[in-house]
């Protein structure tokens, strides 16, 4: 079940934290996040999964950036927010789709227990200029059914800012012999 807007309206301040919160960016049944100031690029021709990969922080001007195709573009909410007992999902403002504008990749599903600023993969599909403050991209809320341990991940719980992949964290708890076993 999703959360309506009024309720999710209703449960802020106690299950649900949206900060900062702003009424007109309420929709029947989700929230709009905007696009903090600033965007991080990976600075390699080649990623790779096993070590941290440098990366470029660009501030995005008031008068706005342009985001050229063929580059992933790390950015973040403008919004921290925190959930007890619900699941967080993330998607893009049909608007923004509407122009080309992808604003996850991949990872739109939240945890029960999520506390953070939302980090955004965003490429799109022609150049196009975006702004800070924009809203990017909208938060709503599903029932969890059953017992369930909260989310604690060490990588990005309570972050404060743009976080980059830390998959390589995983590689550096699983065990040599496991790993070793893998052909």
């Amino acid at each position: 079940m999703i959360l309506s807007g009024l309720e999710i309206k209703k449960r802020l301040g106690k299950t649900l934290f949206i900060e900062p919160f702003d009424e007109k960016l309420l929709n029947p049944n989700s929230y709009n996040l905007r696009l903090h100031n600033e965007l991080m690029v990976y600075t390699g021709r080649v990623l790779d999964m096993r070590k941290p990969n440098d990366v470029q922080v660009i501030k995005i001007p008031e008068s706005g950036l342009v985001l050229e195709p063929g580059r992933l573009y790390l950015g973040r909410t403008l919004e921290y927010t925190r959930t007890e007992g619900v699941v967080p999902m993330l998607e893009g403002r049909s608007s923004v789709g509407r122009l080309g504008l992808y604003v996850h990749v991949t990872a739109g599903f939240g945890d029960v227990g999520f506390a953070g600023y939302w980090t955004l993969e965003m490429h799109c599909i022609h150049p196009i200029r975006i702004y800070p403050g924009v809203p990017i991209c909208q938060i709503f809320y599903h029932e969890i059914l059953g017992d369930f341990v909260p989310y604690s991940s060490k990588k990005y719980q309570n972050n404060t800012g743009i976080q980059p992949s830390l998959l390589y964290k995983d590689f550096e708890e699983e065990s040599q012999p496991i790993a070793a076993g893998i052909k």
